[in-house]
């Protein structure tokens, strides 16, 4: 009998990971309203009553899914920094990326605002913390060799920056080189 129970956990995880894949599916093409347990099923191969065995709701499955789809953006923002060896550049690059990745996918800033948004009304900023948690380390590991007073203040200057060009490059987009000017004056800011 114990011989079958890391079957029915592989089993459990591989559903469980389908159902994952289905709602960043759905998240990415239809947004957040969408993002219900019938649309995740229909984007899977289980059905809806296989989405509610498997998970407790489907905020716990938007959840995960949308700190899969920040991972995954921070991943290919390390490969960017991970392209240049100046400090400075490295920031650059990321920012670069960063924005590149909204410019790309103008749903994915509407995604990310709707999902802060409803995270709050839920009282669950729990959950946007965790996914925030991935881009504030990286930040904070680039901004550590950057020379500034303090990191920290640094890292939130820099991510408060990040989310305000975000909207902003979506109403009014502003040239690669004025958001580098910005940038340096958000940096410039923090120096000592």
């Amino acid at each position: 009998m114990t011989a079958t129970r890391p079957v029915i956990e592989a089993n459990r995880r591989g559903k469980r990971e389908q159902i994952i894949d289905a709602a960043k599916q759905v998240l990415a093409r239809d947004g957040l309203a969408a993002c219900t347990a019938r649309a995740v099923a229909d984007a899977s191969p289980l059905t809806k009553s296989a989405v509610h065995y498997y998970f407790d709701d489907i905020h716990q499955i938007v959840d995960i899914a949308m700190r899969e789809h920040v991972a995954a953006m921070v991943a290919g923002l390390r490969q960017a920094a991970d392209g240049e060896s100046d400090p400075v550049e490295k920031l650059w690059a990321v920012v670069d990326a960063y924005l590149a990745t909204f410019a790309a996918q103008p749903n994915a800033a509407f995604l990310w605002f709707e999902y802060w948004i409803d995270t709050g009304r839920r009282q669950s900023a729990d959950a946007v913390a965790a996914t925030v948690e991935d881009m504030r380390a990286l930040l904070g590991e680039l901004a550590a060799q950057l020379p500034v007073d303090d990191p920290a203040v640094t890292v939130n200057a820099l991510l408060s920056w990040l989310l305000g060009t975000v909207v902003q490059q979506q109403i009014r987009p502003q040239s690669p080189a004025n958001l580098r000017r910005e940038l340096n004056s958000v940096i410039h800011h923090t120096m000592g």
